[in-house]
């Protein structure tokens, strides 16, 4: 049975029995579970089908939050990719387009697949359903990747955080850059041990993100660094991938990760007293909402 308790136990344990880390995540998990490989499959297909049509409904023109600050950056974003492709190239600004599409559709009280968190929505669906639809990789694949996204989240999570009230967005948006740098990795055909290495430089590049929602809405500035995690978990992948290497291991990324976020001030933690939240703009828009700061 598979520990969860490091990136470094799950990488040994595929290279020792020379498989994916989903392949053993897969196994491992239909053991724990008492059920079988196929049943568990399907049950991750079905989370992946609920990203595709989270990605169609945020990206629907009349597409609004229930607050009425945000609503309608997925269709822009996608008009945007379908005109020129922008600065990042067709395949990134589409990417980005979904990444905003599941982030609205979960600020419109839609259907949406935490992953790991729904703050931070968007990341994983928008890398995964961009390759599926864009570059054609299998289905199956695709929904395999997502097992070995699972596994590193888990890690996290025992290890760190996933949770912003604990430990700032470094825990929401950086876990799941992280976990989808890491299944980027593997659909491309990476090794065990680059997946790890994407996963500790995606940690890395988001390290001390505070979580500073105005009005305490998962809107502003969230639904944006759903975007820069997309393009950290991209970038982050393709570093590995060239064979660049993270000096400072995964696991001691995700313990330093986690003394960041205990050092962290409560006002940066979800409680929307800090960061953009405290701003003027940022507390005209709460009063708009709420009528009171």
């Amino acid at each position: 049975m598979l520990s969860y308790e490091s990136i470094s136990g799950l990488v040994r344990a595929a290279e020792e029995q020379g498989r994916r880390i989903s392949e053993i995540v897969l196994a491992d998990q239909a053991e724990a579970l008492e059920t079988t490989e196929l049943e568990l499959f399907e049950k991750m297909e079905l989370d992946f089908r609920v990203m595709v049509d989270s990605v169609k409904a945020g990206q629907k023109e009349d597409q609004r939050s229930m607050s009425g600050l945000t609503g309608g950056e997925g269709f822009r974003m996608k008009q945007y990719a379908e005109q020129n492709g922008g600065l990042c190239g067709t395949l990134m600004s589409r990417a980005i387009s979904r990444a905003l599409a599941v982030a609205g559709c979960n600020a419109s009280m839609g259907r949406i697949v935490a992953a790991p968190t729904a703050g931070s929505c968007g990341i994983l669906p928008g890398c995964l359903v961009s390759l599926w639809e864009d570059q054609g990789y299998p289905e199956k694949d695709v929904i395999l990747s997502m097992f070995t996204a699972g596994a590193f989240g888990m890690v996290i999570a025992e290890r760190a955080s996933i949770a912003g009230a604990q430990g700032g967005c470094q825990a929401e948006c950086g876990s799941a850059a992280a976990m989808a740098a890491a299944a980027l990795v593997e659909l491309r055909g990476g090794t065990p041990q680059q997946c790890a290495d994407a996963c500790a430089i995606a940690i890395a590049s988001q390290m001390g993100l505070v979580c500073d929602p105005v009005a305490g809405l998962v809107e502003i500035p969230c639904i944006k660094r759903n975007v820069s995690g997309l393009m950290i978990a991209f970038s982050s992948a393709d570093l590995a991938l060239a064979g660049i290497e993270a000096r400072i291991p995964a696991d001691e990324c995700l313990d330093a990760m986690r003394k960041v976020g205990d050092a962290m001030s409560d006002t940066l933690k979800e409680t929307a007293r800090g960061g953009l939240a405290a701003t003027p703009t940022g507390i005209r828009l709460q009063k708009q909402v709420f009528g009171k700061e």
